[in-house]
């Protein structure tokens, strides 16, 4: 639908966790209306709306993710979406209903447990800043397929994780390493291979009055596993929740043991 350009400007300066769904409800908003085009008059009225009747259009739950599957370079394929599996895992806890048994008067959008997918460690989801961030991981593996030591890897790998003269083959920085999967697919050899591939998971994140960073567990987890630490996660959050607080508010007050035999990661 096309957009005029103060109406587009107006909503590409609402925060960015809400800015799909807004731009989504001002489209139906002008649809409704009969328009073909969108206009301030459309954005004023969703305004106005989210302002006075924010409770209505609060889920209980987002699910974001970044723009990977849209042919990003730096798209890490884990052979699995797993946003639509997350979706129905965060529909079965019934989050609004939840919150609303635990919030003194009506919901808010920050009420919402946020998860978000960045499909490669650029993070331009932001997964630091939510309640769970998750983040598309590869290690690299070496083959047995000889080194050429053309240097492609080392160009390859950011992080300067690479080394080709401390043994026979590239040798790996594992305190360096982002797992981004880059150095793999650069190698013309087939030396450095892909190995585990899963997600990096970062725990109660947020941003606010008291912003917080994630807190990363260790190791990279399969699709089955990132799911059942989630659930876990999420029943945590509800037999301790006191008023709504973020999930970052609450383990602050908790801590990590109910993740048991899951650790943080250490720098």
């Amino acid at each position: 639908m096309e957009w005029d350009k103060d109406a587009e400007q107006a909503v590409a300066k609402v925060p960015f966790f809400v800015r799909k769904r807004v731009k989504k409800r001002v489209e139906t908003e002008a649809q409704q209306a009969g328009a073909t085009r969108v206009t301030m008059t459309h954005v004023t009225a969703c305004k106005q709306q989210y302002l006075h009747h924010q409770e209505d259009e609060v889920q209980g739950f987002t699910v974001e993710s970044c723009f990977g599957q849209s042919g990003c370079p730096n798209r890490i394929d884990t052979g699995k979406n797993l946003s639509p599996h997350l979706e129905a895992l965060l529909r079965t806890h019934k989050l609004k209903e939840f919150m609303q048994s635990r919030v003194p008067g009506p919901l808010k959008l920050h009420h919402e447990f946020r998860i978000t997918l960045a499909d490669c460690p650029n993070g331009c989801s932001r997964p630091q800043i939510v309640d769970i961030g998750l983040i598309s991981a590869s290690l690299p593996t070496l083959s047995d397929a000889p080194c050429s030591e053309c240097g492609a890897c080392l160009a390859a790998c950011k992080e300067e994780a690479i080394t080709l003269n401390a043994g026979p083959g590239p040798q790996f920085d594992w305190q360096r390493c982002l797992a981004c999967g880059q150095c793999a697919r650069a190698c013309p050899t087939g030396t450095i291979a892909q190995d585990l591939s899963g997600y990096r998971i970062l725990l109660g994140g947020k941003l606010g009055r008291h912003p917080r960073l994630g807190q990363e567990l260790s190791g990279i987890f399969s699709a089955e596993t990132t799911l059942t630490i989630i659930d876990t996660c999420l029943t945590h959050f509800k037999a301790q929740n006191k008023e709504g607080e973020r999930f970052g508010e609450l383990l602050n007050r908790t801590g990590l043991a109910f993740l048991a035999p899951y650790t943080l990661k250490t720098t």
